[in-house]
């Protein structure tokens, strides 16, 4: 591919970049103190980042697919890139417009929190089409770093120093792991690129003097996609940031960085390890177990939180564990059910934030009781947090349902014992994840308030942006077949 349609494939990069330089000179500009007006300069740095990152959108979609891969075989440009950058604009469009209603973000400090969330999202896209371990790093710390700060952006708030804290150390130790193994499998192969590796690595694998050291290599580059999507054993950082960081970035870094390292370690295992190397070392075993083991600690844990979004922590560490199993089968059946997961899990997962974020925003309370009378006091908003939870959940006829159905059919159609197993946990822990959703739903309709009921105003921003999420989430729990078809001409399996 010529440098030409190399650069024309990073259009919606460069549109990111774009906004993300210009939100620095405008909130330089609009900062100045003799004409500082702190709302009406949130509002036109939101509008200016949203227009960003809509022109990002529209080039993903005009934009066709492109022979071959951009800049020397560092990014692809297909269906499966296409998607998730998609994916990943239209997550921070909804985190821009979330942390422009929220109080936990000060008005005065909006534009340096809309570009490091911009930082963010264009790490997110070139993650998406890295098909290079080179690549794939500098996405990764690219999408990382600026999340440490934006996970202690409150200042003075002991739990968001305490969260960004950790998050630093556990994603600086799997930074490192990551890294290592990405050396010794360059050293082993001579080769950075996904499609490369799996050369050398099937000829090693059957070498009695380098499996060991092949089987090293493997594990730790995976261990940095396991922090990334917060999989068992590298999930601790999640209850703690979640719960620190303010709610708009939470719901952000619950879904898109999350859908980043799935993108990343779809293409790394499906090109770089692929099917030759699973008769010596048994990739989707391996990744099947740390599914069942993240699903199940996930679930487990959360029956005992009283913080909401804590609770809403450990369901995102079981949802990655349901969409390891996706991974781990390794089929195009099971790629486009977590493609499919994604979009439902975009809809529930974001409207459940946002809902906690109005809770809390009129009540100050992110714990279970604050939810008590939740139904007669802002009959609305519970109904709608209760459809997101459902969804999450897994109960028909809403959207989680059919993610889950897909992903769970997509693991019986492999036709083996292992797999089949695998399913049955998941099943199990879906079973499991009803209590703890349904112990909220039963605070805001069976339970009344600890003091005097207060009501729970629903200003008409909230109302709407509910709304938008809360409507797909229904219909397309009964109308999801023009969904499937989308993803099955739009979005593919990686290569």
């Amino acid at each position: 591919m010529t440098l030409t349609q190399s650069v024309a494939g990073l259009l919606p990069e460069l549109c990111v970049l774009g906004a993300l330089v210009l939100m620095l000179f405008l909130d330089l500009l609009l900062g100045r103190k003799d004409i500082r007006d702190p709302r009406s300069t949130g509002q036109i740095l939101t509008a200016v980042a949203l227009v960003g990152t809509g022109l990002a959108a529209f080039f993903v979609v005009r934009t066709p697919d492109l022979p071959g891969v951009m800049f020397g075989g560092m990014l692809a440009l297909d269906p499966f890139a296409r998607f998730f950058k998609l994916l990943f604009l239209i997550v921070a469009a909804f985190a821009l417009v979330f942390a422009a209603m929220s109080e936990e973000i000060p008005r005065a400090r909006l534009g340096q929190y809309i570009i490091l969330l911009l930082t963010v999202t264009f790490g997110m896209c070139l993650l998406a089409g890295s098909r290079n371990l080179l690549m794939a790093y500098l996405s990764l710390e690219l999408v990382s770093i600026p999340s440490y700060v934006l996970a202690g952006f409150r200042r003075g708030d002991r739990r968001t120093s305490e969260a960004a804290l950790k998050y630093v150390i556990y994603g600086g130790i799997a930074s490192g792991l990551s890294l290592y193994g990405f050396s010794l499998l360059y050293g082993l192969t001579g080769s950075l690129d996904f499609r490369e590796l799996i050369t050398g690595l099937t000829n090693l694998a059957y070498s009695p003097q380098s499996k060991l050291v092949l089987i090293v290599a493997i594990m730790m580059s995976l261990s940095g996609f396991a922090y990334k999507v917060s999989a068992t054993p590298f999930h601790m950082w999640c209850p703690d940031v979640y719960e620190g960081a303010p709610t708009p970035f939470t719901a952000f870094l619950s879904v898109g960085p999350k859908a980043a390292g799935f993108a990343v370690l779809i293409r790394f295992v499906q090109t770089a390890l692929g099917g030759t190397l699973e008769p010596v070392i048994p990739w989707p075993q391996l990744i099947g177990l740390v599914a069942a083991a993240t699903m199940t600690i996930g679930n487990l844990t959360a029956l005992v939180q009283r913080n909401v979004k804590r609770l809403l922590a450990f369901s995102s560490i079981a949802h990655a564990g349901y969409l390891l199993m996706g991974v781990s089968a390794g089929t195009d059946a099971a790629t486009r059910a977590v493609e499919l997961y994604f979009v439902f899990y975009l809809l529930m997962n974001m409207g459940a934030f946002l809902a906690v974020q109005a809770v809390r925003a009129r009540t100050g309370s992110e714990d279970i009781d604050g939810y008590r009378a939740l139904g007669s006091r802002s009959p609305l908003l519970a109904l709608i947090l209760a459809v997101f939870l459902f969804s999450l959940a897994g109960v028909p006829p809403l959207a989680g349902f059919i993610g889950k159905f897909y992903l769970f059919a997509s693991l019986l159609e492999t036709g083996t014992m292992f797999f089949y197993g695998l399913a049955f946990v998941g099943v199990l822990n879906s079973v499991v994840s009803l209590f703890y959703y349904a112990r909220v739903v039963k605070a805001m309709y069976l339970k009344n308030p600890r003091g005097k009921a207060m009501p729970v105003p629903l200003g008409p921003g909230y109302s709407v942006l509910l709304l938008i999420l809360a409507v797909p989430t229904l219909v397309l729990g009964v109308y999801w077949q023009p969904l499937i078809n989308i993803l099955s001409t739009a979005a593919g399996m990686a290569h």
